[in-house]
């Protein structure tokens, strides 16, 4: 007699038959995404994965949705890996999603302009909001790895350009999971304190894997909304992050950051002797007018004036030249004394007027500082810069310091 079976028992079957099929585990199938729907509640994301002659419902769970670098959308080709199974309740077989990429470009490419798209849409990258860079930052923050070239690269580019400028580092994380909320922390923290004048932010080169903190939305929003001027320096001259279009300027290294951050002092003191000589011509030039108004009053008054009233008049001209004169000189005396102590602030920041107090800049035979007698060996060859010249030496004996 033919046994009579319940529609529960059939699916169980079909499912155990699926589930023991070893060429249906584990696979990898390519197909578009359509009827997409995440239910954000859940985590989890459904969808229909077809081609041009078939079909085939997807899910995949939250704990393998959180692990995409990408938005899924309808119409995107992707390739997931995965397995097939029954849905025993609806009698349905489905693919459980365990991974997925983007058929053709990467995860991280399709990510990259997924979230550039949106940030942009979100005015993140409008030109309105970029703030000026001041002309002579005194406090310039830098949010990177204390340990990469990039901090040291940066930090030897100002010492050069503007040793006046003071370099404040906020030591982060810059790959990893925990380098985007250090580095959004560390640029809010200096806006809380207002601590610097202008920020660096970024790293060296890497990967696109490795630079990927700086494309969070955490870090987009955080340079965004930055009060004080940000200038972003990720990787090298061909990367590009998401901040490098919210950052009110994007530097192509750390090193062109620096150079943009401020300005070679010898340029500043040239611009500053420039102006007061341009000066100086102006308070001239406003006196030789003065003194030329006074001589045709002068003029005018003992042409029309009887003798008495012309001698009276005269004694008033005089009184008034005087002032005139003495307005005039005070002028130019407050003047120069303004710019004469803006010249001595320069000079004192002057790494040559530190030389002529008897200090010498110590380089090794690639022409870099010696920061330290550890580095250095006996027979080594160094080049001493003193304020009127250079004279070359030989390391005879290294004796490092204790304390």
């Amino acid at each position: 007699m033919t046994a009579v079976l319940t529609v529960s028992q059939i699916n169980t079957y079909l499912k155990s038959v699926i589930d023991g099929d070893e060429n249906l585990q584990n696979i990898y199938v390519a197909g578009e995404i359509s009827n997409f729907t995440n239910h954000y509640r859940s985590g989890h994301l459904y969808f229909t994965l077809k081609d041009e002659r078939a079909a085939l419902k997807a899910v995949m769970f939250r704990t393998s949705a959180q692990r995409l670098r990408f938005a899924p959308e309808d119409g995107m080709r992707v390739i997931i890996r995965g397995n097939l199974s029954l849905f025993e309740r609806d009698g349905v077989y489905q693919l459980y999603c365990e991974d997925m990429q983007p058929d053709g470009a990467g995860a991280l490419s399709v990510a990259f302009e997924q979230r550039k798209k949106k940030l942009a849409a979100l005015g993140l990258f409008d030109a309105a909001h970029k703030k000026p860079l001041p002309p002579l930052p005194k406090r310039i923050g830098v949010v990177t790895s204390p340990t990469g070239a990039a901090v040291h690269d940066i930090q030897s580019v100002l010492e050069r350009r503007f040793p006046a400028a003071e370099i404040i580092l906020a030591p982060v994380q810059v790959q990893g999971e925990l380098a985007a909320p250090q580095i959004s922390e560390a640029i809010r923290e200096f806006n809380r304190k207002k601590a610097a004048d202008l920020l660096i932010v970024g790293r060296g080169g890497g990967s696109a894997e490795d630079l990927w903190a700086f494309n969070e939305e955490l870090v987009a929003h955080a340079v965004y909304e930055s009060e004080i001027p940000v200038i972003s320096a990720v990787g090298h001259e061909t990367d590009t992050t998401i901040i490098d279009y919210v950052a009110d300027l994007a530097a192509p290294t750390p090193s062109a950051a620096a150079e943009l951050a401020a300005p070679d002092w010898r340029e500043v003191l040239f611009e500053l002797d420039k102006q007061l000589d341009d000066l100086t011509g102006l308070v001239l030039g406003r006196l030789e007018r003065l003194q030329q108004q006074t001589d045709r009053c002068a003029e005018a008054l003992y042409a029309h004036s009887p003798e008495s009233y012309l001698s009276a008049c005269a004694s008033g001209l005089s009184v008034l030249r005087t002032r005139l004169n003495a307005a005039a000189l005070r002028m130019a005396e407050s003047e120069g004394a303004r710019l004469a102590v803006a010249a001595e602030q320069l000079e004192f920041a002057s790494p040559l007027k530190t030389m002529k107090r008897g200090f010498a800049l110590a380089r090794d035979r690639l022409r870099q500082p010696v920061r330290s007698a550890r580095s250095l060996q006996p027979g080594d060859t160094l080049t001493l810069s003193f304020f009127d010249g250079d004279a070359a030496c030989t390391v005879q004996e290294v004796t490092p310091r204790t304390n």
